[in-house]
């Protein structure tokens, strides 16, 4: 597979150093270098590419606002000279995150995490059947990104999640630890199928078809007690009664 990318920063050294890492990857073909983000955003949004190597701190247009006028299917590698950025480009979906000086190596393995994460969306397309019928077309899992690395997580395995600010902490069964994901419970919220997943709380989104008891309007998961408040109970309950949970 080859990743069709780009170049931005403006920095004309730092643009010629990534241009010559590109080159020497086989898996990569370059499509263009900018020296900024506005020059970029013009030419990408005609011709997008797969991959983007883009600096954050730009004059003009900086690289974060830059990657969220793109194209989804374009993928980003943060490059920076400033470590405080890490958080905040995970924020806006990054395959990865470099800090300068670069070295090839790091170059590489960033590179190689993107081939992956392409390949697998590639396997994923291609196991899809190619007249799904409503019910096969559905959904079945998720992917999250928890520490650095994505992880596949089947919707019949999650009991509960809980938020926390920036965090989220996906609780699964047959595991003594949550999944940890840096994004917000809303961002999650919009990716869950509404028929499975439900609110109950501000703090908490539960999985009805795997509640075994309900006490007191706190839902029972083992020895943890998860509040049902005020503002989404009566939703909840609605819920319950339309999915025959309730008689």
């Amino acid at each position: 597979m080859k990743l069709h990318c780009a170049v931005i920063d403006d920095e004309p050294l730092a643009v010629e150093l990534m241009e010559s890492y590109v080159r020497r990857t086989p898996f990569l073909q370059l499509e263009g270098s900018f020296g900024s983000g506005k020059a970029a955003f013009e030419a990408l949004r005609e011709s997008p590419v797969d991959l983007l190597y883009c600096d954050i701190q730009m004059p003009e247009l900086n690289g974060m606002d830059l990657t969220r006028m793109l194209p989804e299917a374009t993928r980003v590698i943060f490059t920076t000279a400033f470590s405080r950025y890490a958080v905040e480009g995970f924020r806006v979906n990054a395959l990865d995150y470099l800090l300068k000086p670069i070295s090839y190596a790091d170059f590489l393995a960033a590179s190689q995490k993107a081939l992956a994460w392409f390949e697998m969306q590639t396997r994923a397309q291609a196991a899809e059947p190619p007249h799904p019928t409503p019910a096969a077309s559905a959904p079945r899992s998720i992917f999250v990104r928890t520490e650095y690395r994505l992880q596949q997580i089947d919707f019949d395995h999650i009991l509960y999640i809980e938020g926390l600010k920036d965090y989220v902490k996906i609780h699964t069964e047959g595991e003594t630890h949550p999944i940890l994901s840096l994004t917000s419970l809303k961002t999650l919220e919009e990716q869950l199928p509404a028929d499975r997943f439900i609110r109950i709380h501000r703090s908490y989104i539960v999985q009805p078809s795997k509640i075994r008891t309900i006490e007191r309007n706190r839902i029972v998961f083992g020895k943890e007690y998860i509040p049902i408040s005020e503002g989404y109970r009566q939703a909840f309950f609605d819920f319950l009664a339309a999915h025959s949970l309730l008689q």
